[in-house]
């Protein structure tokens, strides 16, 4: 397996030169022998890199939990300069087991979890922390090395080193920015999994062309009373600014709230979190969930409490949003973001251009988009990716773009009703079915082992990984 894998690593480093994402000249990683020992812990401190943070006293049954982190370089293309830890958590249950790359996409989970395919296959798992997260971030932290490809080769580097210690099947997975992160790496180093499960995925390949955006948000739901609701909320919280304001101003000052860094004004703030509210309502919220919705004539305490609620009113102060900057940066550089017209908002904004990445930012991380990496993701997995999962919810407005794989061994489902929580439990049964085989055919798992079919698929277990997300991300680039 790890042979395998190094053999790709050439190819695709040469097909991302080509495209000019990254210099030429990067030598392939390659992972020392790693000395065998009977215990697992003694065979990860033995891997080149890692260190073994600690391990806890009581995981969860069946397994050993550990913290981890492996020495990355800040720049593959340059691997003697600069390097910081990379802390990701490994779930050990046994090394004749496939084991689960999960990407967060994000920070660490703070505790042991099982992801959906981790819990289908019964296998390892590890979950990793994205680059520039804290404290995944070097110091000082050059923010041009904050891309795709050098995400994807730190996650490379990863299974590169743990490969010769879990030689059996790998399966990438992760939700919404995670899902995106788990496309990428698949992208640039085909090799190195098995096989993908993607969750809940955006796909902005034309950041500029967001009109299925705004045709979501005409269509969404059954009800065309709550998406009315909806527009009316947010038309009332600016109609009544100066009331909402108070209310805000109050609110920050009794959770020492501050908009200094980012927004550098309460009233911009506010308006941002104005615009997310229909969008969080349908990302996190349901059809049945419509009946919460306060109409036009609440009171402004009865607005303000349903938008904090949905959207979060401390979200976009700088307490909120800048442990958040290395996603917005990725979002502004490359990944994109949803532009929506919010015409049934005409005349009551302030700020024109305000729904966007850099927005989000401080200004000194602030940057233009560059849409071809996005470009080429689509166009490579639309032609050339095989053995990729995708799973979207109806009603999630992440869902509004998708990836759409090729015919090799690929597939995309949408579970009913579903929002940016969907997953192979929430499909249809043939569906449901249909995913579940397909990810253990690809881990090399003819059936459940411990648990049964319907158990597996219906018992959650800890915190899934759709929920490792931060809840206030409306934009998982």
């Amino acid at each position: 397996m790890l042979i395998r894998r190094s053999r790709t690593l050439a190819a695709t480093l040469v097909a991302a030169a080509a495209m000019g994402l990254i210099a030429t000249g990067v030598s392939p990683v390659t992972a020392a022998p790693v000395a065998r020992s009977a215990d697992i812990a003694d065979q990860l401190r033995a891997i080149p890199g890692l260190t073994v943070v600690s391990e806890s006293a009581t995981p969860p049954a069946g397994y050993r939990f550990f913290k981890l982190t492996y020495n990355q370089p800040v720049d593959h293309r340059e691997p003697a300069g600069q390097r910081f830890e990379q802390r990701f958590q490994l779930l050990h249950k046994a090394t004749d087991r496939p084991m689960i790359l999960h990407t967060t996409g994000y920070n660490m989970p703070a505790n042991a979890f099982r992801s959906e395919p981790t819990r289908l296959v019964d296998g390892n798992q590890i979950s990793v922390e994205q680059r520039y997260f804290s404290p995944s971030r070097p110091d000082p932290a050059d923010w041009d090395d904050l891309n795709i490809w050098q995400a994807a080769t730190d996650h490379h580097r990863i299974v590169e080193a743990l490969s010769p210690v879990y030689a059996q099947k790998w399966i990438s997975t992760g939700a919404s920015k995670g899902g995106m992160t788990s496309v990428y790496h698949r992208r640039f180093y085909p090799g190195d999994v098995d096989g993908v499960v993607a969750y809940v995925a955006p796909n902005d390949k034309m950041n500029r062309l967001d009109g299925a955006y705004d045709k979501f948000f005409d269509t969404v739901g059954t009800d065309a009373d709550c998406r009315a609701r909806l527009d009316g909320v947010q038309r009332e919280a600016l109609t009544r600014r100066s009331e909402m304001l108070e209310k805000y101003k109050a609110h920050a000052a009794a959770d020492g709230m501050t908009f200094d860094q980012v927004f550098g004004d309460i009233d911009k703030a506010f308006e941002m979190v104005v615009l997310d509210t229909a969008w969080a309502f349908w990302q996190y919220s349901k059809q049945a969930d419509c009946a919460t919705v306060p109409a036009a004539t609440a009171s402004t305490d009865e607005l303000y409490t349903f938008i904090d609620n949905v959207s979060g009113f401390s979200f976009y102060s700088d307490q909120g949003i800048l442990p958040y900057a290395a996603y917005f940066r990725q979002a502004a550089t490359q990944l994109g973001w949803p532009s929506l017209t919010f015409d049934h908002l005409n005349g009551l904004t302030k700020y024109p251009g305000l729904y966007q990445a850099n927005s989000s930012l401080p200004p000194a991380l602030r940057e233009r988009h560059d849409p071809r990496p996005m470009l080429d993701i689509d166009a490579w997995v639309r032609t050339r990716s095989s053995e990729m999962l995708f799973v979207y919810g109806q009603n999630d407005p992440w869902g509004a773009e998708p990836f759409v794989p090729s015919g090799r061994d690929s597939f995309t489902y949408t579970a009913p009703g579903a929002n940016h929580g969907a997953n192979i439990a929430a499909l249809v049964p043939a569906e449901r079915d249909a995913a579940t085989a397909a990810l253990r055919r690809w881990a090399g798992v003819a059936s459940p082992t411990v648990q049964s079919q319907s158990a597996d698929l219906t018992v959650p277990e800890v915190t899934d990984l759709d929920r490792a997300e931060p809840r206030n991300i409306r934009r998982p680039f």
